[in-house]
């Protein structure tokens, strides 16, 4: 798909066409690099996105230690 740089105040902006965007699975907040003279656009991911689903897969497996108390705990911890 070939398009034209259009001016945005002192910047320069792309207009994408929807089914372009819904193709690549683009929504609102985007990731952009530059590699190799291209710039790269990606779908943002929050930070720490998909923690709480790869702990629950990992915790049958025994690699999770049980929460444990230390002496800090025990005889240091105040509220």
């Amino acid at each position: 798909m070939k398009a034209r740089l259009i001016r945005i105040g002192n910047s320069r902006g792309v207009r994408l066409a929807k089914p372009l965007l819904e193709e690549a699975g683009l929504t609102d907040d985007v990731e952009i690099h530059v590699r190799e003279g291209a710039l790269i656009i990606t779908s943002a991911v929050a930070p720490r996105a998909g923690w709480a689903e790869a702990a629950a897969r990992i915790a049958p497996t025994g690699l999770l230690d049980a929460p444990s108390a230390t002496r800090f705990d025990d005889e240091e911890w105040e509220w």
